[in-house]
């Protein structure tokens, strides 16, 4: 595999932390579902490839509209993928696939008519030569539809916190320009370019906000845990000593007070919605 980094990532302590808390990872995301189906008009008769599927979903929710079709789910981590299987076993989805691979050099049959994603193509070592590949993947006329996060800082729930943390911990180690990550589409011109250069045409990409329930509905003293414990924390706070953690913590629960409400703590959200046609 091209992308090792990231298969050791999705594949270690954080892919692991993902299917610990996949109810509200689901809970959490799950209000950009409909609108990515929607987006990529999902038919009854529709085979459905599914980038990053994660927990699946994405994947069992595109299986429900393409009722005599067939969707194929793939991702990169393997625990998430066992627990995406389950989750269609447990609910009888039986038109719906997993593939542990990655996506970005893997031999794909040429037969999808649409492939979709919801925050799973961000994370390609040579994104280019990924969407290349995944175009092999669709039949010709096949679409496109997928969600990726735009800046850090333009995503309330990213920068409440973050702001809090900084001042008190410093600011994280930047990654180099365009590296793999979940912003690293923040540049929509970026993203239409590196479609254009794989091959794709009528890109368009549309700026959708939408809210976001930060740990899935948690109540605030668990939804900053939930922080300080998923990839956030560790990125801002992975060297921190213990008081500084403390102190830092602590500046992130009184940042999101103010977002506390009956169902949780709740923040904007800014992400790209891009759709191209092979």
């Amino acid at each position: 595999m091209q992308n090792d980094e990231q298969f050791e990532y999705w594949n270690g302590p954080e892919g692991q932390h993902w299917v610990d808390h996949d109810t509200l990872f689901d809970n959490m995301l799950g209000g950009f579902v409909e609108p990515l189906l929607d987006a990529a008009a999902i038919t009854s008769g529709d085979r459905v490839l599914d980038v990053g599927c994660g927990h699946g979903q994405t994947s069992r929710a595109a299986a429900r509209r393409a009722t005599d079709g067939r969707v194929v789910g793939v991702d990169i981590s393997g625990p998430m993928l066992e627990r995406a299987r389950a989750r269609a076993a447990d609910e009888g989805i039986d038109n719906v696939d997993f593939v542990h691979a990655d996506a970005q050099d893997h031999a794909f049959t040429a037969d999808a008519d649409v492939m979709i994603s919801r925050f799973g193509v961000m994370f390609f070592a040579d994104p280019v030569a990924a969407f290349a590949n995944l175009r092999s993947a669709l039949r010709p006329g096949g679409r496109v539809a997928f969600l990726c996060w735009q800046g850090l800082f333009a995503n309330e729930w990213v920068a409440v916190p973050a702001a809090a943390i900084i001042p008190i911990a410093g600011p994280p180690e930047v990654p180099p320009p365009g590296a793999p990550g979940p912003f690293s589409f923040a540049d929509g011109d970026r993203v239409s370019g590196i479609l254009t250069e794989a091959g794709f045409t009528d890109v368009q990409i549309d700026d959708v906000h939408l809210p976001l329930l930060l740990g899935g509905g948690l109540p605030l003293d668990d939804a900053v845990v939930f922080l300080a414990e998923g990839g956030m924390g560790k990125r801002f706070l992975g060297d921190a000593d213990a008081p500084t953690r403390e102190r830092a913590v602590s500046a992130v629960r009184d940042a999101l007070a103010p977002y506390e409400r009956a169902d949780g703590v709740r923040l904007d959200s800014a992400v790209w919605l891009v759709r191209a046609q092979r």
